[in-house]
């Protein structure tokens, strides 16, 4: 399947007391912390490419520059929507942002390189082998 620029996907998340930077270890704030952020973020690119990978084939994050600039409690709703803007061989770069109503709580770029499943995982070493 080809790949193409303008592909995109969303992922939302009602933020529970789990999600603080508190609760992640990124901070003591009980707002909604940047790991999170960042996983969902993540999401959404998973979702854009959802359906336009050819059987076998998956994706993997390689570079992630990500500015969260406000917070987010908790019982809050975010939605991180993510644009394929960048196609260069295996090489996919996404615009992310995530939003909360119509504030922005974050913005970036995800990178995702396309792998074959089975090649990836059998390059993965197992702990004391």
């Amino acid at each position: 399947m080809a790949i193409d620029t303008g592909l995109s996907g969303t992922a939302e998340l009602t933020v529970t007391a789990a999600d603080t930077a508190a609760a992640l270890g990124s901070g003591d704030v009980p707002v909604l912390g940047t790991p999170r952020v960042l996983a969902l973020a993540e999401a959404a690119t998973v979702a854009a490419l959802d359906g336009h990978l050819d059987d076998g084939r998956t994706t993997v994050g390689t570079e992630v520059r990500l500015a969260h600039t406000a917070p987010t409690p908790v019982g809050a709703r975010v939605t991180a929507t993510a644009h394929l803007a960048l196609v260069e061989g295996r090489r996919l770069v996404f615009e992310v942002a995530v939003v909360q109503g119509d504030r922005r709580v974050a913005a970036g770029t995800v990178e995702r390189v396309v792998v074959d499943r089975e090649r990836f995982l059998s390059g993965v070493r197992r702990e004391g082998e």
